[in-house]
């Protein structure tokens, strides 16, 4: 079958492609088990799609075919924002609502709209792509390996809650999350400038944070609360949003601190809420020092360690040189690309945290596939465990040398989903 492959004009307001806009939505519910879209939902998407100039990309039935209509067999987004790499914040790649009709899978929908965005991701400079994948299976052959994972924390503050010494030197301010916007943005800003492996936020996180829509159940989300942390000096230096659950539990949907001493406020202030026994995070930074905090640290008990962002290195050069590098030496690494974009042999001569990278005819030490890469970028997982299972290939001399030189002490972070 020859489908209708289209990218939707998101600016034109006709009456046909107003219609193609709703069926994409309604396609994308339809492919994530949702319920079918509200005109509100539909709206604020268009909104946003716009505001991040988004490229939306869908294939249709040909006309005439029997269930021919506005609604797309498949879906697939994307949209330029930014990663911060470790020396460097890049231009990103990001990938959002790919769905595939289950009558239609398997007839290469996926392939031919994510290899035209990749390619389209070269030619436009961008030397990173990231996703975040709903199956752990699909995306590898695509490049994409997980570099940043997901720590689920579960707190019991039941009675005898308390740390061995901590002071809070500032406070917590409860705030409606609409006038708390402000200082999450500028919190937010502030840990995405520092933090390697955070994503900047797309524009819907405006709506979700401070409680205008619910993407989940429609209309205005009249559950979430806000608090900020203020040091000691009186300014924002962190935040929390939850919302208060059954039988005595708090759910936080998101926290950012830019102190470890604002961390802890954070945690003290939920931890000693009236009525509340369990507080659960499932974006706990996986550093976070509330464990070797507590009087009882087996108060804190991991729920589930996920993989989160995907990344899929484009240009070599570029975004090796932009992450951090721990040791001094020299590597000849070789990629094996099955579309081409990070193929190559590449010398890498790491000093003073940086690295130099250049393509090379030299015979390589360490070779590793582009999702391996992906997986490596951020440092999220040593070179040497991925050699142990068999994902990355070289002399051992040379594995030591390139695990000396890519693994970072500090884990990477992403807080954003997309």
């Amino acid at each position: 079958m020859d489908y209708d492959v289209a990218i939707l004009d998101l600016f034109d307001d006709s009456e046909e492609a107003t219609a193609r806009r709703r069926g994409w939505v309604g396609a994308v519910q339809r492919g994530f088990r949702a319920d079918r879209p509200e005109d509100e939902l539909v709206d604020r998407w268009v909104t946003h799609y716009r505001a991040e100039r988004a490229t939306v990309r869908g294939a249709w039935l040909p006309a005439g075919e029997f269930g021919a209509g506005p609604m797309p067999v498949a879906t697939y987004a994307s949209f330029d924002k930014t990663l911060n790499a470790g020396r460097e914040v890049l231009p990103l790649r990001m990938v959002t609502d790919v769905t595939t009709s289950a009558s239609h899978r398997r007839r290469g929908l996926l392939r031919q709209l994510i290899e035209a965005d990749l390619a389209d991701a070269v030619t436009s400079g961008v030397p990173v792509a990231a996703l975040t994948a709903s199956e752990a299976t699909i995306y590898g052959r695509w490049g994409f390996g997980p570099a940043t994972f997901r720590h689920g924390v579960e707190v019991d503050t039941s009675a005898g809650f308390g740390f061995r010494s901590f002071t809070d030197p500032g406070r917590v301010e409860l705030v409606e999350p609409v006038d708390a916007w402000p200082h999450v943005r500028a919190v937010f800003d502030a840990f995405h400038a520092r933090q390697r492996g955070s994503v900047e936020w797309p524009a819907p996180y405006e709506d979700i944070h401070t409680g205008a829509y619910d993407f989940d159940g429609g209309g205005a989300n009249r559950k979430i609360r806000a608090a900020v942390h203020l040091g000691a000096a009186g300014a924002v230096d962190g935040f929390v949003i939850f919302k208060h659950g059954e039988k005595n539990t708090v759910a936080v949907t998101e926290m950012i601190a830019l102190s470890p001493e604002a961390q802890l406020g954070l945690w003290s202030f939920l931890g000693n809420m009236d009525r509340v026994t369990t507080v659960t995070h499932k974006l706990s930074h996986p550093r976070d020092p509330l464990q070797w905090a507590l009087t009882d640290l087996n108060r804190v008990r991991s729920t589930e360690i996920e993989e989160f962002l995907w990344l899929r290195v484009l240009d070599v050069p570029r975004a090796l040189a932009a992450r951090p590098w721990s040791g001094n030496g020299t590597v000849v690494l070789e990629v094996d690309d099955a579309q081409g974009h990070a193929a190559g042999r590449f010398e890498v001569t790491a000093s003073a945290g940086g690295a130099e990278v250049v393509r090379t005819e030299r015979a390589p030490e360490v070779r590793l596939t582009a999702e391996t890469l992906g997986a490596l970028y951020l440092g999220g997982v040593p070179v040497a465990q991925l050699h142990r299972a068999g994902r990355l290939d070289g002399e051992e001399d040379a594995v030591r040398r390139f695990a000396e030189m890519a693994d970072l002490a500090e884990p990477p972070y992403c807080l954003t989903g997309f």
